[in-house]
């Protein structure tokens, strides 16, 4: 399987952030002596179920590396454009490819073992979109302090995972669903729009489980979804704010 990178987050005056990139990618930030992206590609690069990566965002000359072939494309805009761009260009470089595995460059405690786990519990089901979760607990464990937004379920507490697949026709064959969720990205009422107002009544008033908040969005949007409940917490530990820097900073300078 081929691995999307995307690396095109650029913090701009007044977002949390831009005081230490001052107009230059997040993804470069060091952390604990290399660029984040790095401890990213490291993980990737290094899993077995990994042939081939895409990164989004930075040119070739970013004096970051991967062992296993690489391909550049620059920034296409916001993220989902950046998603679209990298699945297309894993389909030029095999055009049998049927999935594709998104990781976001700001998760750098990633570790080869969890690459290979995501890859491959995915691919135990034939599902169009598949979305990891970390469970509250798990997270203030690992990480105490990293103040995560979590969403309150009907038998759980969860925070979204920054490392997914993607099936590669769910990007390049529905064009009016892909512009669909594009509009709706920064919009609280056409996201509801998207997932139908009864799912979101049911998610505020924590009367919906993880399983059923998958089976009523799946049908809403006509796509196959899985959640996976993720047992590594680092799959959910982007890097947003300064104190999570700062946690991921100490975090890996022990390692």
């Amino acid at each position: 399987m081929d691995a999307i990178v995307t690396a095109g987050g650029i913090p701009q005056p007044g977002e949390p952030l831009y005081e230490y990139t001052q107009g230059k990618s997040k993804a470069l930030l060091d952390v604990a002596g290399k660029p984040m992206i790095q401890w990213v590609l490291d993980a990737v690069c290094g899993a077995t179920t990994i042939e081939r990566v895409v990164i989004i965002g930075l040119p070739s000359e970013s004096n970051v590396s991967c062992p296993k072939a690489v391909a550049f494309l620059p920034n296409a805009g916001g993220m989902l454009d950046n998603i679209k761009g990298g699945v297309n260009k894993v389909l030029e470089l095999n055009p049998r490819a049927t999935h594709a595995l998104l990781v976001s460059s700001d998760i750098p405690a990633i570790t080869p073992k969890m690459v290979d786990w995501v890859v491959k519990t995915s691919m135990e089901t034939n599902d169009d979109v598949y979305y990891n979760v970390i469970a509250r607990d798990l997270m203030e464990t690992r990480f105490p302090g990293s103040k995560r937004s979590y969403t309150r379920l009907k038998d759980m507490e969860i925070c979204g995972g920054d490392m997914n697949l993607i099936r590669a026709m769910t990007v390049t064959g529905n064009e009016e669903l892909w512009n669909r969720i594009i509009a709706a990205r920064k919009s609280v009422l056409k996201q509801a729009a998207l997932i139908g107002y009864d799912t979101l009544i049911l998610l505020l008033l924590r009367r919906v489980t993880l399983e059923g908040a998958v089976k009523r969005a799946s049908r809403r949007l006509k796509v196959k979804g899985r959640a996976i409940v993720c047992p590594y917490a680092e799959v959910g530990m982007d890097v947003d704010k300064p104190h999570q820097l700062e946690i991921m900073r100490q975090d890996l300078g022990r390692k």
